[in-house]
């Protein structure tokens, strides 16, 4: 599939520049922000700041990240919902843990698939018959013995058995049964590793919930400013001593400000929307989160500490190596099939005219099958798996050198990001004293509405640059805890407080 890829993002920009719409590559392709496990069929999202989940239609028709089973239905009240709440909510409902849990079950299927080869197959069954036979018809000359009537019959033959099989030895079939048994480890961890993914999806959802809040908030002290800037120009024109052009000026600030109200609001109910339908409330249900997840410094962790975690805990890196063992077993049970297997067969019953009228019988055979020429099938399966052992322990290696790569990601985003707070924190504080001065020289007639105009505007970006260096340092502290592959039980730790 990745092969059709650039050609239909081609087709894709060029349809859109034609139809002139305007569509960032990442709208275009909205899976291009996390990467895709072949083998396991896991979405891998990043762990960088840079991380942003997609919200649009095509996205949750392709993440079941974004997906979720919902129950119940909507009430009138508004839902309190805390960010553990959430993920709780996230971990019982989310369509991808579903998935998890019937692919955990498909490879425990498979497994004793496998194993029934090695144990006993015991059936039973109970005949009774009435015959004719025709001995001439069978070709059995009766002219030959006088007296000897053509026709024998009918005649009962009562027959009620049981039958047991077992393969006392074949070590193809014990090894494809511990290999078996190693994808069942490996489906477990694959679970588990779904469930940190839906901790980080569920918690960068809520964060982006909390950074609209704060867009929400910060919009309308900006409207309410830039009205009062309005108001305070009419005054001025009123008796004088402000020009028309102050007024106008100011009332455009005002609806462009209105503007950025209306659009915020949307933006922060479609993200409602795709937290809600991540975590499996019904459509419709109102909520309101109640964790603001303030700024807050990374608890203390240790680099080296983190990587040896990561190492010994984290799901996918521990399911790779499952998998290796699978198929270094499935590699061996490939080999074993030059081996000679032992099978015993045997059976005991009752055997007569009627019920009663039989005795007992039995039969018993132990039998050694020598394989001597298969046409090349061995050798094949041998290639077969040893392709499929050596590229599982390459993706062992890549996940190894990529874990340490991540984790000191994580932590370069973490440190830079908690600066680039700690820098915004005083550009909004600046920008709020710039914008007090400019309206006390606008209302001394020292300056004109350009002045105080421009203010508002900074003060707009500098909360905008705040709310996003925050989303984004709690986002980085989060997407550490994935890498560790902790996510799931120290998440509100590394993120802090209310």
């Amino acid at each position: 599939m990745n092969t059709l890829l650039p050609w239909r993002t081609i087709l894709a920009v060029l349809l859109c520049s034609i139809a002139g719409c305007n569509l960032s590559f990442a709208q275009i392709l909205p899976g291009i922000s996390g990467a895709a496990n072949v083998d396991q069929g896991q979405y891998m999202p990043q762990t960088t700041p840079s991380f942003q989940m997609q919200v649009s239609n095509r996205t949750q028709v392709q993440s079941p990240l974004l997906g979720s089973i919902p129950v119940g239905k909507p009430t009138a009240e508004t839902l309190q919902l805390s960010l553990r709440n959430a993920i709780d909510r996230g971990l019982h409902q989310n369509l991808a843990l579903f998935l998890g849990v019937q692919g955990t079950r498909a490879a425990r299927a498979e497994q004793l698939r496998n194993l029934s080869d090695l144990l006993p197959n015991v059936s039973a069954h109970t005949t009774e018959t009435v015959q004719q036979i025709n001995l001439a018809a069978e070709g059995l000359p009766t002219n030959l013995f006088p007296g000897l009537a053509p026709i024998v019959g009918p005649f009962n033959t009562f027959d009620a058995r049981a039958a047991y099989s077992q393969r006392l030895f074949d070590w193809k079939a014990i090894q494809n049964t511990r290999s078996a048994g190693e994808d069942v480890k490996a489906a477990q961890l694959s679970y588990k590793d779904a469930r940190e993914l839906v901790v980080l999806v569920v918690t960068n959802l809520y964060l982006q919930v909390v950074a609209g809040g704060s867009r929400l908030e910060s919009a309308r002290a900006q409207m309410e400013t830039a009205r009062a800037v309005y108001q305070q120009a009419v005054d001025r024109e009123r008796t004088g001593v402000a020009a028309r052009i102050d007024v106008v000026r100011a009332q455009v600030e005002m609806q462009a400000q209105q503007q950025r109200l209306l659009s915020v609001e949307n933006e922060l109910e479609k993200q409602k929307l795709t937290l809600a339908q991540a975590i499996g409330l019904p459509v419709g249900q109102r909520f309101e989160t109640t964790d603001s997840v303030p700024y807050g410094p990374l608890p203390p962790v240790a680099f080296e500490q983190a990587l040896a975690d990561a190492y010994r805990s984290r799901p996918n890196y521990l399911q790779a190596q499952a998998l290796v063992r699978s198929a270094d077993l499935a590699r061996s049970a490939a080999v074993a099939g030059r081996f000679p297997t032992v099978r015993f067969d045997g059976d005991y019953g009752t055997l007569g005219l009627s019920p009663g009228n039989s005795h007992g019988t039995f039969t018993a055979a132990t039998s050694l099958q020598i394989p001597i020429f298969q046409g090349g099938r061995v050798r094949a399966d041998v290639l077969q798996q040893d392709a499929m052992l050596q590229e599982r322990q390459a993706q062992v290696a890549d996940l190894h050198n990529r874990i340490e790569s991540e984790i000191r990601t994580a932590f370069l985003d973490v440190n830079t990001a908690a600066q680039q707070v700690e820098v915004a924190r005083s550009s909004v504080d600046l920008a709020n004293e710039q914008l007090q001065l400019s309206r006390d020289r606008f209302a001394a007639g020292v300056t004109d509405t350009l002045e105080v105009v421009q203010s508002q505007e900074a003060v707009a970006a500098a909360n905008e640059t705040y709310i996003s260096t925050l989303y984004a340092h709690n986002v980085a502290k989060a997407s550490l805890a994935r890498a560790v592959g902790v996510a799931e039980q120290t998440i509100k730790q590394y993120l802090g407080g209310k």
